[in-house]
């Protein structure tokens, strides 16, 4: 047995990380979906707003997990993988964020279809990040792996939705540049919240992998 697993074998542990990992969790789940309320006639305005809220708290979040980690001798999982894990949770939260930022900042009166495709393919990909981060704190290894995997198919699920659109935006000639340049910015930013949702869907299973 190696030293630090012994030593958290001896040790009680520091449970309160799975506290802020499942709570960057929700968060990301409550940032996708109040992005998403931007096809129920909210305006880009409000919808930010919300969004930038829910962003705020898990700065909060991340900043008491590494205070916590600055802190702690003994940790539930390595602390590298605890800082991993928290960023690209945070990611997911900052993209949004991003993403509804743009939306304000260009001046996007309603989100289109592809938009709104993207957008309900993060909610899923959160929700399913929501479901699967408590499963560490009790070892449900094999329930990560499961759900890695079914991140990993919406992931994919929104590559073809971005391709499609990239397609449609640069081969349609109606298309203004500012026009194009304004929907192409916001449909990068929800692809890359969905890829970072598909990286956690990765350090999950590694980790499930490396303590199963």
């Amino acid at each position: 047995m190696a030293l630090q697993s012994l030593i958290r074998w001896v040790l009680p542990r520091e449970t309160h990380f799975f506290d802020f990992l499942e709570g960057l969790g929700r968060l990301s789940c409550e940032a996708a979906e109040a992005f998403s309320s931007f096809q129920t006639g909210r305006s880009a305005d409000e919808v930010r707003a919300a969004v930038q809220l829910v962003e705020h708290e898990a700065d909060n979040l991340v900043r008491q997990m590494e205070d916590a980690l600055a802190r702690t001798f003994v940790t539930p999982l390595d602390r590298e993988d605890l800082h991993h894990l928290s960023n690209e949770l945070d990611d997911i939260i900052d993209l949004t964020n991003l993403a509804a930022r743009t939306c304000g900042l260009y001046g996007v009166k309603e989100p289109t279809q592809p938009m709104i495709d993207l957008m309900a393919v993060l909610v899923r990909a959160c929700e399913l990040i929501r479901e699967a981060v408590p499963n560490l704190r009790v070892h449900q290894y094999e329930a990560l792996i499961g759900l890695g995997r079914r991140i990993r198919v919406i992931e994919k699920e929104g590559d073809e939705i971005f391709r499609g659109a990239m397609s449609e935006l640069f081969s349609d000639p109606k298309i203004d540049a500012k026009e194009l340049i304004r929907q192409k910015e916001v449909l990068d930013h929800i692809e890359h919240a969905i890829d970072s949702c598909d990286n956690v869907g990765d350090i999950l299973a590694n980790l499930a992998v490396k303590h199963g």
